[in-house]
């Protein structure tokens, strides 16, 4: 019989979202590099906002977010008026489309952008739709030749993940100038804290009113366990996307732990300075063993093997070694690994261990 219960089109479509790997068979304590999580762990300050909220847990959070707003606005030299919190730039991103997109409506994506991009535009009722890149790079003329009058959203990570691949700022604002007029341009920004001196959109944010960017604190910040991210967009979609937001999305220790992380520059510039030569030495270290990668501006490297037998053979021998990588099939490349910038100790192991599978296959 056919159960008469069903969800609208296109929740069906959609597979559910994969987070990195935290186990490995036999291994009582692997090193987890497959979230891109901050080896560094969280800034001391935010840690200590979080007991300090810990006596309040029977009150309700604010509604309105207005210190942290304040914090960000003052950290990043946005308007706080036209900041909207969320649980985690996921959040941002299903607001978005809840918001924007729709039965009949097409968000664009690229075909390694992130996944939640198209689960949120499926969520939505909205048809996604995948554009090349070029050379695992976000190719503007190939997003603008997608774009049609159904067109509502457009998705783009710079620095890409899971690729690290990063376009220059005319490109986007080429982007951003060549798009239909009903289309909104979304610069997602989860790993823009890694690239020195970027604004991650800001400024073309200010100039347009097609434009919004979106940022996390679980990246840099190391608050991937408390899920606070951001939007930042013209007022007439601030004011749209709060009013598809939960008045109580964001809990009184994660708004705290937030206010605190982000003021903090000592402790972002320390792990940006650190993520950089560390990452250096991961990619070159690959490179000298024959895995290639191309340059990476985020907190990870994509290393690229012969085929996808080789990257699965490498998976498993790096788990066999208590050392777990993230596959990205599902990203569309099957012969790739994206390996996470964790502490000295981790990258080293992880150079050490491709270089002996490599010996040993050859």
């Amino acid at each position: 019989m056919t159960q008469p219960i069903q969800p609208r089109a296109g929740i069906l479509e959609i597979a559910p979202y994969q987070g990195g790997a935290s186990a490995a068979a036999g291994v009582a304590s692997p090193v987890k590099l497959s979230s891109n999580e901050n080896p560094h762990g969280p800034p001391p300050a935010a840690v200590e906002a979080v007991r300090a909220a810990a006596a309040g847990l029977h009150r309700y959070p604010p509604t309105d977010h207005a210190a942290l707003r304040a914090a960000i606005g003052a950290a990043h030299g946005v308007d706080p008026a036209r900041v909207v919190c969320g649980v985690g730039s996921d959040e941002i991103i299903a607001f978005l489309c809840q918001a924007y997109a729709g039965p009949g409506a097409e968000v664009i994506h690229t075909e390694h952008g992130f996944s939640m991009y198209r689960i949120s535009a499926l969520a939505s009722g909205a048809t996604p739709v995948e554009v090349p890149e070029r050379e695992r790079t976000t190719d503007v003329d190939a997003i603008l030749a997608a774009a049609s009058e159904r067109t509502r959203l457009v998705f783009v990570a710079n620095p890409n993940n899971p690729t690290g691949t990063m376009i220059p700022e005319a490109e986007v604002a080429r982007l951003a100038a060549g798009l239909p007029e009903q289309a909104l341009l979304v610069l997602d920004g989860a790993y823009a804290e890694y690239v020195e001196g970027f604004d991650g959109g800001a400024a073309l944010v200010e100039a347009r009113s097609n434009v919004v960017m979106t940022r996390t604190f679980s990246k840099i910040y190391g608050l991937g366990g408390l899920r606070v991210g951001w939007g930042y967009g013209p007022d007439h979609v601030a004011d749209v996307l709060n009013r598809v937001r939960g008045p109580f999305n964001l809990s009184t220790p994660a708004l705290a732990a937030a206010e605190a992380a982000v003021t903090d520059t000592v402790f972002v510039d320390r792990c940006r300075r650190d993520n950089a030569r560390l990452r250096a030495l991961l990619a070159e270290g690959l490179a000298a063993h024959g895995v290639a990668s191309d340059p990476s501006h985020a907190n990870f490297v994509l290393a690229r093997f012969a085929d996808a037998e080789e990257a699965r053979a490498c998976d498993a021998f790096l788990k066999s070694e208590g050392l777990i990588v993230r596959p990205v099939a599902g990203y569309n490349l099957p012969e790739c690994l994206r390996i996470s910038v964790g502490d000295e100790s981790a990258c080293r192991r992880v150079v050490e261990a491709v270089g002996r599978f490599r010996a040993r296959a050859a």
